[in-house]
């Protein structure tokens, strides 16, 4: 198939090594069992196609590292006098590794908001709370800001922004590690404080009903309606609707929201204008703009516009190597690790990927999109001239690399695409790409850009069907980082591999941040 831009072209421009930042967010890749005993030549198939992992060239040398006893490659022929040896038992993981991984700081900032608020509210509701008696609605609409915070482009960004310039030459590593956690898993606070803002706007409605006699109905009115839109919105949300019924959940959670936040400035308008003491509407605007309710709906409302006010229509070339992937190019660079989200349409239907680039002043920038439901799909059976996007992008946890010094990221199939610009712009980063046949599969211009700026010296690229299978994953990942002399690794995998990988570096002793799957 004929490619929209020439091989060329799409790698002209020189490595413009930044010691920048990079991101990984929600991207999966393919799984990574242990290397099983192959009699006969067989084909290995992921979970799904977007998680076939290619290896852009079988000349790049690559660790040799031992088949495990008893076992051979594919392509070897086993002697038929020797029988076949059981499978070596995985290795136990101990509960405690099991529970710390699933006690994570993502865990760990939910249950602080939720027993927080919970607590106040308790208090609240036995009269030992003076505060939320008379500010019962700026409890609500703090949580509300607080959870948009932890999901705005631009608030993330300057959060880590002033993580790496502000650690990166001086603090030890444990620090980092640290600042790392608290960066991926400040969802917890988004979902914990979302929670809990309804459940204050819950107390502060049935607080209104009680003493309906002096409350205005219209005020009664427009409490209940957005008590029953901010809940719906944070309903949608969960982990089971979002990630299986991805449109359902923007529908509600984006619409439904806004919807909701327009009720919020009707009951916070109408609450603070109507006097229950003298059973009348205030004429002047001072109480109103002296309430803590309307401020804090303003900054609600000025978060929430800011990423749609960079949406803009782009145009974009597409290359499909194979049915399997889409790559997009777009034009201008980006600091390495940033993340993107693509849509036909202005405001319905947002995914994300991982954006490759050469730096800020490359003129390109691209995604893989792999092929997995029907919006990926159509990219590869109609390609689009252009798409739209937010120029304001966003940042994932690999966006805090540049705090280290070395380190390593290993993906799977289409997870180069969250991890390639972190090597590409910094000589202090190891790539390990696991998968099937890259080359055919991601086509000339990916692996073009990984063979111009990563040295072989500093990538593992694992083909496993050229090599009789997939590698012992974590004898590849400990060679490795003793080798390299890795302070962290970055894994972006599905979630069996995620956790795989995960349970065998916490195992060892190895500082490791995986892909979050259940969030």
């Amino acid at each position: 198939m004929s490619l929209p831009w020439s091989h060329s072209e799409a790698t002209r421009t020189g490595s413009h090594s930044q010691d920048l930042d990079a991101a990984e967010k929600g991207l999966s890749l393919a799984v990574l069992p242990p290397l099983a005993h192959v009699s006969r030549r067989t084909s290995i198939h992921p979970i799904s196609p977007v998680h076939e992992g290619i290896t852009p060239s079988s000349s790049v040398p690559a660790l040799a590292l031992p088949w495990p006893a008893g076992r051979q490659p594919t392509n070897a022929p086993v002697p038929e006098e020797e029988p076949k040896k059981p499978a070596p038992k995985k290795k136990r993981i101990s509960r405690w590794i099991l529970f710390q991984l699933w006690f994570n700081t993502y865990r760990k900032f939910f249950t602080f908001a939720i027993s927080l608020n919970l607590t106040g509210i308790v208090l609240a509701a036995l009269g030992r709370f003076p505060y939320a008696e008379n500010h019962l609605g700026a409890l609500v609409l703090g949580n509300l800001l607080c959870a948009i915070l932890m999901r705005n482009e631009l608030f993330l960004r300057v959060l880590y922004m002033i993580a790496i310039y502000g650690l990166r030459s001086w603090a030890p590593v444990c620090v980092k590690l640290a600042a790392t956690s608290i960066l991926q898993h400040v969802g917890g606070l988004h979902s914990g404080c979302a929670l809990s803002g309804a459940a204050w706007l819950v107390f502060k409605i049935v607080d209104i009903i009680r003493h309906h006699a002096v409350q205005h109905s219209s005020v009664i009115v427009t409490g209940v309606i957005t008590n029953c839109l901010i809940i719906i919105s944070v309903l949608s949300a969960y982990p089971w609707v979002r990630n299986y019924h991805h449109n359902t959940f923007e529908r509600h959670h984006r619409f439904i929201g806004w919807l909701g936040l327009a009720a919020t400035w009707a009951f916070v308008i109408l609450g603070n204008s109507y006097d229950i003491t003298r059973g009348q509407w205030r004429a002047g605007t001072n109480s109103l703009l002296s309430a803590q309710e309307l401020w804090l709906a303003v900054f609600m409302t000025i978060f929430i516009l800011i990423p749609w006010l960079t949406l803009r229509e782009v145009p974009v070339e597409v290359e499909i190597p194979s049915p399997k992937v889409a790559v997009i190019r777009f034009d201008r660079g980006m600091q390495q690790g940033l993340l993107g989200r693509i849509s036909r349409t202005s405001i319905m239907e947002y995914h994300a990927f991982g954006i490759i680039s050469e730096g800020r002043k490359s003129p390109y920038h691209y995604m893989i999109c792999g092929v997995q439901g029907d919006f990926t799909k159509s990219l590869v059976a109609d390609p689009p001239k252009a798409v739209w996007t937010r120029e304001l992008k966003f940042a994932g946890v690999g966006h805090a690399s540049s705090m280290f010094k070395r380190g390593i990221r290993i993906c799977t199939g289409t997870g180069i695409g969250a991890a390639l610009s972190t090597c590409i712009q910094s000589p202090n980063w190891f790539l390990i790409w696991i998968g099937s046949d890259q080359e055919n599969t991601f086509g000339p211009t990916i692996t073009g850009l990984i063979h111009k700026h990563i040295e072989p010296e500093r990538m593992i690229l694992w083909d496993s069907k050229k090599r009789g299978g997939r590698p012992d994953t974590m004898k590849l990942l400990k060679d490795t980082w003793t080798s390299f002399g890795a302070e962290v690794i970055f894994i972006t995998s599905n979630m069996k591999g995620n956790d795989e990988m995960m349970q065998g570096c916490r195992a060892a002793g190895i500082h490791a941040f995986g892909t979050l799957w259940d969030f």
